[in-house]
């Protein structure tokens, strides 16, 4: 059975097999990566990586829970200019946010990203939905009319998951059909113009 890191030193083999993890399934892709690839990058040996990680589907949980955790450690400091601003300006913002930090180190997380189903990191993101959510219902209380639009959740579920998707797959497109610009700017629009009709009809 694999062990957990406790000691600075492992903590540090952890770390290099789960960056060489990345860059394998960067070059190769979930499914033609494998271990001793991940090993050999790591500058480790075959042996050494299975004292902390079962297999490779192991190596991916770690893979998934680290892109998590780096992404909610670069969208909470943000969160109190995010909820002064108005929605559409807040979405921009954003989605602006997470294309940088998806072209980060050659992107890396991107080229990653890509696999996401097959690697199953949309198990692990509950932390960024927590996040996201704690943004939306901060931004009501900065906006406090915003709390008369109906469905909150559910649109927020849409929104977020669509976002997150339009985002991934448009930095993956070799000749997109719309800039990053007029993408950004469309979703913020749909979220803008849904919660306009929405004060529009509570008015009613």
């Amino acid at each position: 059975m694999a062990r957990k890191p406790r000691q600075a030193r492992s903590r540090a083999t952890v770390n290099a097999i789960v960056e060489a993890a990345f860059i394998a399934v960067a070059r190769h892709g979930p499914a033609a990566a494998t271990t001793r690839q991940i090993a050999d990058i790591a500058g480790i040996g075959v042996g050494s990586l299975y004292e902390y990680f079962s297999n490779k589907e192991a190596i991916f949980a770690a893979m998934s829970e680290r892109f998590v955790s780096d992404t909610v450690a670069m969208l909470q400091p943000r969160v109190p200019e995010l909820v002064r601003k108005n929605i559409r300006d807040a979405v921009l913002d954003m989605l602006v946010l997470f294309r940088e930090f998806l072209q980060e180190n050659d992107e890396l997380y991107l080229k990653c990203a890509r696999h996401a189903f097959a690697m199953d990191f949309e198990e692990y993101l509950d932390p960024v939905h927590r996040l996201l959510l704690d943004i939306v219902t901060q931004h009501m209380m900065r906006h406090p009319e915003t709390a008369r639009v109906r469905n909150i959740p559910a649109m927020t579920y849409i929104y977020i998951n669509g976002g997150i998707f339009s985002v991934v797959r448009h930095l993956s497109e070799q000749n997109p059909p719309v800039t990053f610009e007029e993408l950004s700017r469309g979703l913020a629009d749909m979220v803008g113009h849904y919660v306009d009709q929405e004060l529009l009809l509570t008015q009613q």
